[in-house]
């Protein structure tokens, strides 16, 4: 005759699995570990299988499943495979919550913000793709509307989007959040819309911040150690702008300093994940320096 299979009691099946009695008293409650049997005091009992259907139950709660979707696995209602891939997407989202949080956080910690600061910061940070882009989307209407021939600033946007990634970094969000606070100021919308009514294609002053052309030589020049005031940095100009206005150039590089472009332009390329760019302040500087020289020596 075959050896009858060895039944364990609670208090048995607890000590085999490391698992508490209460723990599996109400898990056999709840359906999750049906007893193979009942001993004749009325004690339940379990076999082979129930130790392990209890290490995969463990298992199934460690990773974080609930307990109706542990039943479901069990009962096969649902695969485990499927059960996990949810569970991943969950995470996965979780994960980016806590990232964000982080994110917040920090940017917090480093401006030593205010209760209501940090209240707007947090509701910035977490405004949807479509609530972020409607952001800049009333900021360019409002800036470029209505300015014939006006850089195509929505076409630009389209190809490179303004947009976070799902899992940012505290930089991005940090430049996020101070690229949301600027483009919803006034003053600074009306600063740029100055600026772009001064640079548009077809004016001298366009090409100052919309052609890398001029902000590469202005570099080399620089970094060449050629002086604002000298005539070589006269030569510089002229080979930029040939016979333009200087004053009408100066007036369009002063427009876009006062306005803060050169921050805006920053700001959109670590929100874009573009890395730090280099800052173009000095280079700026210099081509101010150098149309004023040129204004001097022309006498105007």
């Amino acid at each position: 005759m075959k050896d009858e299979p060895e039944l364990l009691t609670i208090g048995q099946l607890a000590g085999r699995t490391g698992v508490a009695v209460r723990t599996i008293r109400y898990w056999s409650d709840i359906g999750l570990l049906p007893p193979g049997g009942r001993s004749g005091g009325g004690y339940r009992l379990y076999g082979a299988e129930a130790v392990a259907r209890l290490e995969l139950l463990c298992t199934l709660r460690e990773l974080g499943l609930g307990l109706e979707e542990v039943g479901r696995v069990l009962s096969s209602e649902a695969t485990l495979a499927e059960t996990a891939a949810t569970h991943v997407a969950a995470i996965d989202a979780r994960i980016r919550a806590l990232k964000l949080n982080r994110a917040v956080l920090s940017t917090v910690a480093e401006r030593g913000s205010t209760a209501e600061e940090t209240a707007l910061m947090n509701k910035l940070a977490r405004l949807s793709v479509d609530e972020r882009a409607a952001i800049i989307e009333d900021f360019m209407k409002e800036v470029a509307g209505g300015i014939d021939d006006a850089p195509d600033i929505h076409e630009r946007l389209r190809r490179s989007p303004v947009r976070l990634p799902e899992n940012p970094t505290a930089e991005q969000v940090d430049a996020w959040l101070q690229l949301a606070e600027l483009i919803q100021d006034p003053g600074f919308r009306s600063r740029m819309r100055r600026m772009l009514e001064l640079t548009v294609p077809g004016r001298p002053g366009g090409s100052i911040w919309w052609a890398g052309q001029v902000a590469g030589t202005v570099a080399e020049a620089r970094e060449k150690g050629i002086d604002p005031g000298s005539p070589e940095a006269s030569a510089v100009l002229a080979g930029l702008f040939g016979e333009a206005d200087r004053a009408e150039l100066l007036e369009c590089l002063e427009a876009g300093l006062d306005a803060g472009a050169e921050r805006f332009r920053l700001l959109m390329a670590e929100v874009r994940g573009h890395g730090p760019r280099p800052p173009r302040h000095e280079d700026l500087a210099w081509l101010g320096g150098a149309l004023r020289a040129d204004l001097r020596r022309s006498g105007t």
